[in-house]
């Protein structure tokens, strides 16, 4: 069985892909474990000796100044994950779901959160037999961390709530059942431990920052298809060009599209046809990198926050010390997934332009709306107008969440980072931009035809070959939305990619 082992410190993005969407089994490290025995040694300590330490023996947010007995504090664990169980909206899919569990079960494994092993181990076993809790997708101000949607993943532990267990949606209490993994009742500082962190907007984000790289690679892929239909101008990806303004996405998209291109017999030099072309194609590396520069900036910041503790207290026990801090706040994680919704739809902002220079006779001296006997037919004319509706919706998604906040717990919590919003916004932008670039590949392919292919690049014969192996070449009106659909599932599927690497090496992002 593949496995991914957590030891708090060194988790990647691609492990969460992994066992997200593949299904890989959790194992804690042995030093992961020997960290939270001896984090909980202390807090046991602590409320045994009735030290006064925030949410272990007192209550939480405005109420951090009330007192909370030995007695009383099991009581007091779970009715902070019933009280904060305040999501609403449609449950998040299941691999978000797994997401959140492993980053939590993650984050818990760095031994600064005081629960205990055995709490710990039931997350994790939940996550390996497939018990996925409901957790609504809205009710998160991103601090103190994402608390309404983890208390929801919470509430199954106990027995509460509902969750999916094999594609059946039933009450918490009979997942555990069937799938023969014990409740629990929750001690001191087990409850704020499990929900005070940013784990619900972070494994968002991370799937969405892995799709967004291979986005970023496709529009680079659709982008060389549109410059042969449209006989571009390669002269403008000279490296030369590029080495003089060196911006890392910039040199990369560049030399991207000449390999891409490479052999192309339908790309032009700089005069052969015409001096220059439109900026959607001459300014092509400008464009997709800065979207990268971005996309790898938010890869670094997710990298760094799937391995930290996010809690609070943070408990460390080798100089005995329980700190009260702010490492749940998600502003890190907001304004970095707001970047990535901006660079998202900036990708199919240039897309959608350049599917307009295809369809318009105007611009690419091709047969209106790439059909023949137009007027009959109109061909891909409201296909250039679906992307231009799905363009202007993610202009509306990309307004940050990140510069919004709202006072909570009577203004003990006075600023907040909506970075669970900003996440899922930029997944929504995500999901826009992919479609956008099925719409571009259609069309390219479509013109390629309609020019007369006379030889695709190394690159863009592959992409070519794929598409037309499930779609065909429009010959009469159709229902367009099926072929879209088509190309978005190639895309969405990684083979023109892992394709086109296979032939030309590794395509930069």
């Amino acid at each position: 069985m593949r496995k991914v082992i957590l030891d708090g410190n060194s988790l990647r993005i691609e492990d969460i892909v992994h066992v997200a969407r593949n299904n890989y089994e959790v194992q804690l490290s042995t030093d992961a474990i020997d960290k939270v025995i001896k984090s909980r040694e202390l807090v046991d300590r602590f409320v045994n000796e009735e030290k006064v330490v925030y949410g272990i023996t007192t209550g939480f947010g405005k109420f951090s100044d009330v007192v909370i007995s030995k007695k009383e504090a099991r009581t007091l664990q779970r009715n902070l994950i019933i009280s904060h169980s305040c999501g609403v909206g449609e449950p998040l899919d299941e691999e978000i779901v797994r997401g959140v569990m492993l980053l939590r079960a993650n984050a818990l494994a760095k031994g600064y959160s005081g629960i205990r092993l055995e709490t710990l181990n039931t997350l994790i076993e939940m996550l390996n037999k497939g018990v996925h809790p409901v957790i609504p997708e809205k009710g998160s101000l991103g601090a103190s961390g994402d608390l309404a949607p983890l208390s929801h993943m919470v509430l199954v532990m106990l027995g509460e709530g509902e969750a999916f267990y094999k594609g059946a949606r039933m009450s918490g209490k009979e997942a555990m059942e069937k799938a023969n993994v014990p409740t629990i009742e929750l001690t001191s500082k087990e409850g704020l431990a499990l929900i005070n962190g940013t784990q619900v907007m972070t494994a968002i984000g991370a799937l969405a920052v892995y799709d967004a790289i291979n986005i970023s690679k496709m529009a680079d892929v659709s982008a060389a298809m549109t410059v042969e239909a449209l006989n571009g101008i390669v002269t403008a990806f000279d490296e030369k060009v590029h080495q003089v303004r060196p911006h890392e996405g910039q040199i990369n998209t560049a030399k991207n599209l000449l390999r891409i291109l490479q052999d192309s017999k339908m790309t032009t030099e700089q005069g052969q046809i015409r001096v220059q072309d439109a900026y959607v194609i001459r300014c092509l590396p400008q464009i997709h990198g800065a979207s990268k520069d971005a996309i790898k900036y938010v890869k670094e910041k997710v990298e760094i926050e799937i391995n930290s503790a996010t809690d609070n207290p943070l408990i460390f026990e080798d100089v005995e010390e329980v700190i009260s801090g702010g490492n749940f706040h998600g502003q890190p994680m907001a304004i970095s997934f707001d970047f990535l919704g901006i660079a998202l739809a900036e990708l199919a902002n240039v897309s959608e332009r350049r599917l307009e220079r295809l369809v318009n006779p105007a611009l690419s001296g091709l047969p209106a709306f790439l059909v023949k006997n137009g007027g009959l037919n109109s061909g891909f004319m409201i296909v250039q107008y679906s992307a231009a509706s799905l363009v202007s919706e993610n202009k509306v998604l990309a307004h940050p969440a990140s510069v919004d906040s709202i006072p909570s717990s009577a203004n003990q919590e006075d600023h907040v980072s909506m970075g669970t919003i900003a996440a899922r916004k930029a997944r929504a932008i995500l999901d826009n931009a992919r479609k956008v670039l099925s719409m571009e590949l259609l069309g390219a392919c479509q013109a390629i035809d309609l020019r007369g292919n006379k030889g695709l690049g190394k690159g863009t014969q592959v992409a070519y070959h794929i598409i037309r192996e499930k779609i065909k070449t429009l010959e009469n009106d159709q229902i367009m939305n099926v072929e879209i659909n088509k190309c978005e599932d190639i895309v969405k599927s990684g083979i023109i990619i892992k394709s086109i690497e296979k032939s030309i090496g590794e395509i930069y992002y």
